[in-house]
């Protein structure tokens, strides 16, 4: 088998795609030529773009446009010639605005475009384990001067009782918790990440997240989502925030307004990647758990591209099964160290490890 199919199978498995779908544009007399259209392509490629014409008309001129932006405009049917490589990756939907005798009609079409590397299988070590709270649902941490954070969801924990949604403060080498704020039960908790001295924390449904003192976990701020999103995961790069929703996409925000600035789709080799999880920002890239895989996927925060994965399987079977012991969740990178700590839902322990190739 070779390297690349077994990292699919760690992260995610192959999706099937639906990428050669070709639609015609209502009351359309023009196609786009897809019939040498590939059902993926990897940014060094172009793309041919040109329309059929069945009805011979007197063509004026075509716009091309790819995701609704303007790429080109042909004189006649004069055929375009589009490199990929500085579009995102995932789905391009083409588009082609055909004049003809004053008047116009439209054309659309779309490819698949997926990433070009194979990513590598990283080999991890055990340096510490130290206890972990198995009450906590963990779905957020992170390292901040030296003390470790943790947002938790409301699910249930070893002992029946469903849990209530919390942001904490811990000692990491102990699992005590020295401060802790809760939420009301209909909120669940989600990712978290702290800048300039105040923690972001998610909610899952409820399409809003807080801002609090990292120091004093006054609540300082509620805020929307700029879009009708789940909240999953969250971390920051020191100057904007990264959020994942559940899907392939990861969001980059401005901290301040809360609204997009971009986004990326996350694709290992030909294989979009769903249910991005707990992120976190470690040496300009981005680690993402993915869920119910117990792995961690290293992400070019430009791309999207899935450049390793860390096989963090084994783990599962060095902490108590407990009543509702979930899937791995939970990355943070310790500078002061440069380890990286990771645990799971309802997990008794968690690892400092140490990645190599």
């Amino acid at each position: 088998m070779k390297n690349h199919n077994f990292l699919f199978i760690i992260l995610l498995g192959i999706t099937l795609s639906n990428c050669g779908d070709t639609k015609k544009g209502e009351n359309s007399i023009f196609t786009i030529d897809n019939s040498a259209f590939k059902e993926q392509y990897q940014p060094q490629e172009s793309l041919k773009l040109a329309i059929l014409n069945p009805n011979n008309k007197a063509v004026d001129s075509i716009t091309y446009f790819v995701n609704d932006k303007k790429v080109a405009t042909m004189k006649g049917v004069e055929k375009l010639n589009f490199d990929l490589k500085e579009q995102k990756l995932g789905y391009q939907n083409l588009k082609a605005k055909v004049y003809y005798d004053n008047e116009f009609s439209e054309a659309t079409a779309r490819v698949e475009l997926v990433s070009n590397v194979q990513p590598k299988l990283l080999k991890y070590k055990i340096v510490n384990t130290y206890p972990h709270d198995y009450e906590a649902y963990t779905q957020g941490l992170e390292f901040y001067r030296d003390t470790l954070y943790e947002g938790t969801g409301n699910g249930s924990g070893p002992t029946g009782k469903r849990g209530v949604s919390s942001l904490r403060k811990t000692d990491y080498k102990t699992g005590k918790v020295y401060k802790k704020v809760e939420l009301a039960d209909q909120y669940f908790g989600e990712g978290i990440t702290i800048l300039n001295n105040k923690v972001y924390q998610l909610t899952w449904q409820n399409n809003e997240g807080y801002i609090y003192n990292a120091d004093t976990f006054k609540k300082e701020k509620t805020f929307p989502y700029f879009k009708q999103i789940e909240g999953w995961g969250l971390t920051n790069d020191g100057t904007y925030l990264y959020q994942s929703d559940g899907t392939e996409k990861i969001w980059k925000l401005d901290p301040k307004t809360l609204k997009e600035v971009d986004y990326i789709n996350v694709y290992s080799y030909e294989t979009k990647i769903k249910a991005v999880n707990e992120l976190e920002w470690i040496n300009g890239k981005i680690y993402g758990n993915i869920y119910q895989k117990d792995a961690i996927a290293i992400i070019d925060p430009k791309s999207g591209i899935v450049e390793a994965i860390i096989n963090l399987v084994d783990l599962k079977s060095k902490v108590s099964h407990l009543p509702d012991t979930d899937v791995l969740n939970g990355i943070a990178y310790n500078p002061k160290t440069k380890t990286i700590f990771v645990t799971g839902k309802n997990w008794d322990k968690m690892f400092e490890i140490s990645v190599s190739e």
